[in-house]
């Protein structure tokens, strides 16, 4: 059984920076981040493969960076130039397998957290 608890998340201003942490559980291979905002619909932020090879939804590259550190089972998120946009609660989910090219698809991946709220105020 995976366990996952996402921690790190608050409130800034535009411009800011946050860095989301998610400490892991379990198989834990295949990892992501996403988020959902009131009324919106999940969407895939940045995912993280068993070889390290990265993928970013086009509205965050560059701002965003995933990283994982297999010592600590932990999966992070830096979040820069946060945006007003950026708001919403931010999930961290993890799967055995999961091809990079479907890294961003929330139902690829069995295992989810509870959330961590991120506000960005403008």
């Amino acid at each position: 059984q995976v366990q996952l608890q996402e921690s790190g998340g608050g409130s800034v201003q535009s411009g800011g920076s946050l860095k989301l942490s998610c400490a892991a559980s379990g198989d834990t291979r295949c990892m992501a981040w996403f988020r959902q905002a009131p009324g919106k619909e999940r969407e895939g932020v940045a995912a993280i493969d068993s070889d390290g090879d990265t993928t970013y939804a086009d509205s965050v590259k560059g701002r965003f960076t995933i990283s994982v550190d297999n010592a600590k089972k932990t999966l992070y998120l830096q979040m820069n130039t946060l945006k007003p946009e950026d708001t919403a609660m931010y999930y961290c989910a993890a799967d055995p397998v999961v091809p990079l090219d479907y890294g961003l698809r929330p139902g690829e991946y069995k295992f989810r957290g509870q959330g961590t709220q991120v506000t960005v105020s403008s």
